[in-house]
């Protein structure tokens, strides 16, 4: 038997993922309503349209969006988001520089590397956007070093947003290594003992999209 735990936060309209950054706009292209005069009686049907920028609720970066010449979307193979083997770092003590020490004497080849800070509870509240734990640049370095494939944090950003330097997306995304951030739930999860999923569509020219991502555990 399995479990599984969603880790992404739902999508609605007027969501503020980031501030400064534009909300999603869901709507009807094709209403229910509208939809009767194009179908026999008694069938209906809803199409919706969405404008929405790609970094917009839990999402995964690859390379392509921190590099020109990095992996887009369409080029990562599945096997580097599906059922990775993974593991929960635990980080929310109410620390803000998340460093090298937090991830040490942990196996973390081969594995994603979920940190679990508890940001997540400030979701869609103001609270959320200023004064969100981060990794710093020495932790990022450890986790490449270690031969971690895929790093997530349930958090505003995986950088320090105080200055642009942004060293950990350099760092990861440099050496391959996927970022999920945005993540919930974490406190659900054991320290190990599961896998983690974090699929994207596979966009051309696209370094970031939304995410289901979600772990499965034995049970």
């Amino acid at each position: 038997m399995q479990k599984l735990i969603d880790l992404s936060h739902t999508v609605e309209a007027g969501l503020v993922t980031y501030r400064g950054l534009p909300a999603p706009i869901i709507c009807d292209y094709l209403s229910r309503e509208a939809s009767r005069a194009r179908y026999a009686p008694g069938t209906e049907f809803q199409i919706a349209k969405i404008e929405m920028i790609a970094n917009t609720g839990t999402y995964l970066d690859c390379p392509f969006h921190r590099f020109a010449e990095g992996e887009d979307l369409s080029e990562v193979g599945l096997d580097r988001f599906t059922d990775l083997d993974a593991v929960v770092v635990r980080a929310d003590d109410g620390r803000s520089a998340v460093d090298a020490d937090a991830f040490r004497g942990r196996e973390l080849r081969g594995r994603a590397v979920l940190v679990h800070t508890g940001w997540a509870r400030h979701w869609n509240t103001d609270a959320y956007h200023s004064g969100n734990p981060f990794l710093t640049e020495r932790a990022a370095a450890y986790l490449r070093d270690s031969g971690a494939v895929l790093v997530g944090i349930d958090s505003l950003n995986i950088d320090d947003t105080a200055t642009n330097a942004r060293p950990v997306h350099t760092l990861l995304l440099g050496a391959g290594i996927l970022i999920v951030e945005h993540l919930c739930e974490l406190q659900r999860l054991p320290d190990e003992g599961f896998t983690f999923t974090a699929a994207p569509p596979k966009f051309k020219g696209v370094g970031t999209f939304p995410v289901r991502a979600m772990a499965k555990l034995k049970t």
